[in-house]
């Protein structure tokens, strides 16, 4: 997600970091390396111009010219002009426990529509409401059928019925969710492989029968500026109320989540950022920027870690750890957390100061922990509380239980008791001194 045009701007910004003051021609050569960096990563050249124009007139200014960190304030600059190109105007989707909330969801077929709607239903689900979903894509084949698998797989039902008649079908689904005191429904409407007036002409028929409360237009973010012109053209048709970007994770070259907003005035509401049913954002203007800024996006990585980690258990593992008293239970529980925030390149590249340092075509493969975690359960109780007790034998016999060689549990072991050495450390007065003095020169 925006790997290439981050590191173009990183470069951009490295070199006028280092400058104790600039000049215009230093500003100017600047903005010429951020205005190539956009149209690369296919941004509206039209936009490219405006935003350049616009931190050009600001850069160049007083606020810069006689800041003692000019560089720094050229970057505070773009970072702010970023997050208005990409402003939601607070923008929110709302839905209530005591009313019906309508959601209709449009787009062009291959854009990740169907799987969307189940991503919405489950973001909804997770805030305690009770959500239906509504099979009104009865063109495309097996489109009914994805919808109730996705359905079953997070235990959310889905209304859909053997008719080609799509406002039969929302007649059924809005009577069904007033029965069972549904909270949102969302409904998957057909899609085509280009903009046709039958595919248009159903949806506008389907948006007067159902009055959504809101209608979110789906786009793929592979392809960019097309995906920019079709929500045009859907704009005009069904005056959506926001976007909802598919295949962030992807290669995608950012183009489309800067340009949506400015070519249509409607905002980014949600990111799919992965292909797990819960991989899906919350879209906040001011983090995403941050993030290609290579600034990181600390608040996400927080979110995340909140609904990922007990609390309790929190509490309970921390005052484990500082008796030393930390098993490979404790280690299991604390993997199987982090597995639930999503990959690990995506957790890192939230971190400040390190995502952009990677790679762009970085791949980290989340296996090892999968691995590590099939070590683990392929060992007793015993074996987990007491990994002392692990002889040759007991190694070979966990080694065949969970496909991986001896070696990979012997480094295993290895880097678990240096980590307990490390805490045990850590846990007297002066270590947690000496713990202070570290986090303070790294400050």
């Amino acid at each position: 997600m925006f790997n290439s045009l981050s590191e173009k701007l990183d470069k951009v910004f490295r070199n006028i970091r280092g400058k104790g003051y600039l000049t215009e021609q230093n500003i100017k050569d600047a903005l010429r390396e951020i205005r190539m960096a956009l149209l690369e990563a296919d941004v509206n050249f039209r936009i490219v111009k405006n935003f350049v124009a616009e931190v050009e007139k600001r850069a160049l200014g007083a606020e810069v010219m006689k800041s003692l960190t000019p560089g720094q304030q050229v970057i505070k600059i773009v970072h702010e002009q970023l997050v208005a190109l990409m402003d939601t105007e607070d923008f929110e989707l709302k839905v209530y426990n005591n009313k019906l909330t309508k959601v209709m969801l449009v787009g062009l077929q291959g854009s990740g529509k169907t799987t969307a709607c189940a991503k919405l239903a489950l973001h909804f689900r997770k805030k305690n409401l009770k959500p239906m979903l509504v099979a009104c894509d009865v063109y495309r084949p097996a489109a009914v059928d994805q919808l109730q698998i996705l359905g079953k797989q997070i235990n959310i039902p889905v209304i859909s019925e053997d008719t080609k008649d799509v406002l039969r079908i929302a007649d059924s689904s809005l009577r069904q969710a007033q029965k069972d005191l549904m909270n949102l429904l969302v409904f998957d409407t057909a899609g085509r492989l280009h903009i046709d007036e039958v595919m248009m002409d159903e949806v506008v028929r389907l948006k007067s029968f159902i009055k959504p409360d809101y209608i979110l237009f789906v786009a793929d973010s592979m392809t960019g500026q097309e995906a920019v012109n079709v929500a045009r053209e859907f704009y005009e048709k069904l005056a959506f109320d926001a976007v909802i970007l598919t295949k962030l994770d992807g290669d995608a070259r950012g183009g489309a989540a800067l340009s949506i907003k400015a070519v249509t005035d409607r905002p980014v509401a949600f990111v799919g950022i992965g292909e797990k049913l819960s991989d899906l954002e919350v879209f906040y203007p001011d983090r995403m920027a941050s993030r290609i800024l290579g600034m990181g996006d600390v608040l996400s990585l927080i979110e995340k870690a909140e609904e990922a980690v007990d609390a309790k258990e929190s509490d309970k593992l921390a005052k484990k750890m500082l008796k030393n008293q930390f098993t490979l239970n404790d280690f299991l529980k604390q993997l199987q957390s982090i597995k639930k925030m999503g990959s690990l390149e995506s957790i890192i590249r939230m971190i400040p100061g390190l995502g952009h340092k990677l790679p762009a075509d970085l791949k980290i493969d989340d296996n090892a922990l999968k691995h590590v975690e099939a070590i683990i359960q392929s060992m007793t109780d015993k074996e987990r509380e007491r990994p002392e007790i692990l002889n040759g034998s007991r190694r070979l016999r966990i080694s065949k239980g969970c496909g991986r060689p001896v070696m990979e549990i012997n480094r295993l072991l290895r880097q678990f008791e240096d980590m307990k050495k490390m805490m045990k450390k850590f846990s007297t007065p002066q270590g947690m001194k000496d713990l202070e003095n570290i986090m303070g020169k790294s400050q």
